[in-house]
């Protein structure tokens, strides 16, 4: 079995290739980022699986700066839209399975309660527009699909919210982070492990499935924790999104249901707070060695 994973330099791409060393290492994995495959030209990804024999699909590339997405929408649209639909077609005809991932701003945050795959999609913003459109295209063009929603992403690699908040707490003495936006942080190494127990799952259940951490928590509970949990000396401080205004709207309330992904493949998941443990672990002995 040949497992193909386009953006393999971003954070969930650094993740899963972790992930494979540590713990599937049997498996064969081709990994490729935008030298190779770029998803502003299309084309490129059909070159490659002309050339090479792959079974599965990891879409993990995508356009995810939210608030540029709303100046650069034809940049967005291209990457998470148009290129997710030459992809879907692609895998069509070469029976290749497709894994996806896609992300929670797909909703409107008006719940109150973990949205389910069956809840209704209505996104605020063009980033989330843009993706949700990503997923019909693959619900249209290919049979043999898995579309993963996901929330919060963070890890010791790249630019995300765990290291922007490490970084600036060594910094300043104080930090301001919006309380009234609710979700759930996703440590990227236990989905990239979720994704490659997928991969390994027999009959492909195909579908759109929900993945977090589990539990609740605002920007302002993640961002406090960080500080705490690394011992660093700054005060964090609570504040209404309206006191920090953004270029794209984000939903108050995005908290996924697990229920059908835990059933459906037999995964185990692990409370944010312990996928936070783990990264400061890991992120700190990755910069000792």
């Amino acid at each position: 079995m040949n497992i193909l994973v386009l953006g393999a330099s971003g954070q969930l791409g650094k993740s899963i290739q972790y992930v494979h060393q540590q713990k599937f290492a049997h498996l064969n994995i081709l990994y490729t980022n935008r030298s190779t495959i770029n998803l502003a030209q299309p084309y490129t990804f059909n070159k490659f699986v002309n050339t090479h024999e792959i079974d599965i699909c990891i879409n993990a590339a995508a356009y995810t700066a939210v608030d540029k997405a709303e100046q650069e929408i034809n940049l967005a649209t291209q990457i998470n839209t148009n290129a997710v639909e030459q992809i879907a077609i692609t895998c069509q005809r070469k029976n290749i399975r497709l894994i996806h991932l896609s992300t929670d701003f797909v909703f409107d945050g008006q719940k109150n309660t973990p949205y389910t795959e069956k809840d209704a999609t209505y996104p605020l913003n063009i980033y989330g527009r843009t993706k949700r459109n990503g997923e019909l295209a693959i619900i249209e063009n290919c049979e043999n699909y898995i579309i993963i929603r996901t929330s919060w992403l963070y890890s010791p690699f790249g630019h995300n919210f765990f290291n922007t908040i490490t970084r600036l707490a060594k910094e300043k003495k104080q930090l301001n982070v919006v309380y009234d936006q609710v979700g759930t942080p996703t440590y990227t190494i236990h989905l990239a492990e979720a994704i490659l127990q997928i991969c390994t799952h027999f009959p492909f259940s195909k579908g759109i499935f929900h993945y977090s951490n589990e539990g609740v928590c605002s920007w302002y509970d993640f961002a406090h924790q960080i500080v705490v949990m690394q011992n660093l000396d700054c005060q964090v401080l609570p504040i209404l999104s309206a006191q920090y205004p953004t270029l794209a709207q984000r939903p108050a309330y995005s908290v996924l249901d697990k229920n059908k992904i835990k059933q459906t493949f037999n995964l185990s998941i692990l409370h944010w707070s312990e996928g936070l443990k783990e990264c400061i672990t890991l992120r700190n002995t990755l910069s000792s060695t």
